[in-house]
């Protein structure tokens, strides 16, 4: 089903570009932020920007989805807390700790994750080759988080952010694979309103909490730009955009755009925030890469579709 007629006059590489982008730069923002706004308040007025925003375009398709969502609720309730609310908020918390570079090329191992999941939980088996392709995106994971020094793990002393982003990457996977059992018939737009308000109300406890712990924003010009950023481009527009191409193009021409995310993501932070591009980057982004050839040969949509944002 289509959302937007108007969206349909433009090109779906486009918006599969755009999107990337907005999602790229939701790490952008969550590296600068750190110091400014809490990882607890950005989840959270994040998802609720976003909800407010949605809910006008949302609601009839809420309201002719109820009956299958009454029927899905520990769906709904898993996919709103585990794609709003804790993926949101563990890869905000990495941020923290570790580098925009870092945290979106560790976001690639996204697809190995869900292989392996499939394996694991749902009893789908693995060609060779496929375990091959864990296996090397698996060391890709390790080059990075290890900074390229073996005696880094080891020593087991890791970087408490790269920890954090790889969590959030677990969380997201997981979210993709329940997908499955969504409500045929939800409407995308209803799909993306219930998750938004779940995790607004998922969020709305720790929010709280983290203000009794004195984790309060820091109310600048920069803030108050990175939270209307963040609630509006990735939460909104940039699903509204992928879903709509997604159907356009298919899932396995869409989840190609997702290489473009650390590209992205790496020049932005190289440009803004003065990161830099180390070899173990390149070396553990193309193992990554590599990997994930390895496992997605066997049309997996789910995989190639199912990247962190």
């Amino acid at each position: 089903m289509r959302q937007s007629p108007a969206l349909d006059r433009v090109s779906p590489y486009l918006l599969l570009a755009a999107t990337i982008l907005f999602w790229a730069l939701n790490w952008i923002a969550g590296r600068a932020l750190r110091d400014e706004v809490p990882a607890y308040s950005l989840t959270f007025w994040r998802w609720l920007i976003a909800s407010v925003l949605l809910l006008p375009f949302a609601w009839p398709h809420l309201v002719r989805g109820w009956p299958a969502m009454r029927r899905a609720w520990r769906v709904m309730l898993a996919l709103g807390v585990l794609g709003t609310t804790f993926c949101n908020l563990t890869s905000y918390l990495g941020l923290k700790y570790t580098t925009a570079v870092s945290g979106s090329i560790l976001n690639s191992f996204v697809p190995v994750i869900i292989i392996a999941i499939s394996w694991a939980f749902l009893g789908q088996r693995l060609r060779a080759s496929q375990w091959v392709g864990v296996a090397v995106s698996l060391a890709g994971v390790l080059t990075i988080v290890g900074r390229g020094d073996p005696m880094v793990i080891l020593s087991l002393s890791l970087n408490i952010g790269d920890l954090w982003i790889l969590g959030s990457m677990l969380l997201w996977a997981l979210y993709t694979v329940c997908l499955r059992w969504r409500p045929p018939e939800l409407h995308p737009l209803a799909l993306l309103g219930a998750n938004a308000i779940v995790g607004v109300a998922a969020m709305l406890p720790l929010y709280l909490w983290s203000l009794a712990q004195g984790l309060v924003i820091t109310w600048t010009p920069g803030a108050v730009a990175g939270l209307a950023y963040v609630g509006v481009f990735p939460s909104v527009l940039g699903y509204i955009f992928w879903n709509n191409a997604v159907m356009r193009v298919g899932p396995n021409k869409a989840g190609m755009f997702m290489h473009l995310m650390p590209v992205f993501a790496s020049l932005l932070a190289i440009a803004f925030l003065g990161e830099q591009l180390h070899l173990f980057h390149v070396a553990g982004m193309a193992m990554i890469l590599a990997g994930i050839w390895l496992t997605s040969r066997s049309d997996n949509p789910e995989a190639m579709a199912g990247m962190e944002n």
